[in-house]
């Protein structure tokens, strides 16, 4: 992948873990159906399915959202605009709200939603993998705040990664994900 701020060690541990979550996944997809619905193994697998789902997407959008040449923000766009309309007027606060979000203590996600009903832009921290999604809503940036994610290359300096984090965001994968939306 090859990424400015993120080492190949990193890069590659973050990868397996996620081809656990597909596997994970892919297993729960073969196994439930042949589960008598009701039981206590099909109950608690039908629970898991959401963790292994999201765990799986999730990455796939926070790797989708990565590049090595990230397209460039552009000020001007009707992203930038909605980012702005949705904090008072400045794109800008939209990025210091998911840098201080980023900055919470705890594991888990920050993303970047888009509601279409309200054409608004929030930032959410996702407990682990599935509290606090936004219903409806479009994830358009998503950052992995496991420790899986930093420790290996910054240690506890979560500001470090979350600024090299932020410096290889592809804007134009974020502004796909947006115009998909609107």
């Amino acid at each position: 992948m090859g990424l400015d701020g993120f080492s190949e060690t990193m890069l590659g541990n973050h990868l397996k873990l996620y081809a656990g979550y597909v596997k994970n996944t892919n297993t729960l997809l073969e196994k439930l159906p042949n589960l008598e619905k009701g039981t206590p193994e099909y109950n608690e697998l039908s629970r898991r399915f959401g963790w292994e789902f999201n765990g799986m997407r999730l990455h796939e959008l926070y790797f989708e959202n990565m590049s090595k040449t990230p397209g460039a923000y552009k000020p001007d766009s009707d992203l930038a605009k909605a980012m702005a309309d949705s904090f008072g007027g400045d794109a800008a606060a939209c990025g210091e709200d998911f840098t201080k979000r980023a900055s919470l203590r705890g594991i888990g996600w920050v993303v970047t939603y888009y509601d279409k009903v309200a054409n608004k832009i929030f930032n959410v921290w996702i407990d682990e993998h599935g509290t606090n999604h936004l219903s409806g809503c479009t994830p358009l940036v998503v950052m992995d705040m496991w420790e899986h994610a930093f420790m290996t290359d910054y240690g506890l300096d979560k500001a470090s990664y979350i600024a090299a984090f932020k410096k290889s965001i592809d804007w134009d994968v974020v502004s796909a994900r947006f115009e998909a939306t609107t």
